[in-house]
């Protein structure tokens, strides 16, 4: 990296990139002008995440798009880590089947409830748009350029289908932060999608329930 700012803590850590207005409108502009892709496809439905604690390395947060197949897109803060633990990981999606007379359905996991043996994860990717948590970052750069980030979740993404054969982010085409090292306690957070090279679930428990809300999601 360019600079060096050494240990930083942030209280209730909320998509520190920039106001989600103006990232919105950075994003749409950036698209407009084939800075991003939109070529990564959706489901549509957002999914509810929380951890006790995430703990990362080479740690890369950036705005990009997600993309429904009718069309339909989401500005998002995607966060990279090349590697990754995750202890008390609760996920959770809503499916609405009324129409079917099934009212609505709580897909809910967990996995990494013992300390010992947290939820680890290689070239992990987040595509978020809501996060609360404690934060504490090791040598982090605000405002970084896009293109120069680095990192080997980020080096994936030359094939990866969020940038298809456009690559990493070309040079001046967005706002980026970096860090060394990056420590979550506390978090929620709701996404639209998460991809990993690897992602080992230990303890992984998977359930359904009828009904949404608190007892049924994870928050």
């Amino acid at each position: 990296m360019s600079q060096s700012y050494g240990k930083t803590r942030w209280k209730r850590f909320a998509l520190v990139m920039v106001p989600s207005v103006a990232a919105t409108a950075a994003i749409g502009l950036s698209l407009a002008n084939s800075a991003l892709a939109a070529s990564f496809s959706i489901s549509g439905q957002q999914f509810k995440v929380k951890t006790e604690k995430l703990h990362g390395y080479n740690f890369a947060q950036f705005g990009s798009i997600d993309v429904e197949t009718d069309g339909t897109f989401h500005p998002v803060a995607v966060s990279a880590f090349d590697t990754a633990t995750i202890n008390n990981l609760c996920q959770s999606v809503v499916t609405d089947l009324s129409k079917l007379g099934l009212g609505k359905l709580t897909l809910q996991l967990n996995a990494g409830q013992d300390p010992k043996h947290p939820v680890e994860a290689e070239n992990l990717l987040i595509d978020l748009d809501q996060l609360k948590a404690d934060a504490e970052f090791k040598n982090i750069n605000i405002g970084q350029d896009a293109s120069t980030l680095n990192g080997t979740a980020l080096n994936g993404w030359k094939t990866h289908p969020r940038l298809g054969s456009q690559g990493k982010p070309t040079k001046g085409t967005g706002f980026a932060q970096a860090a060394d090292e990056a420590t979550l306690t506390g978090v929620e957070q709701t996404a639209w999608a998460t991809s990993a090279g690897t992602f080992k679930l230990s303890g992984l428990k998977l359930e359904i329930h009828k009904g949404d809300g608190p007892g049924n999601e994870c928050y």
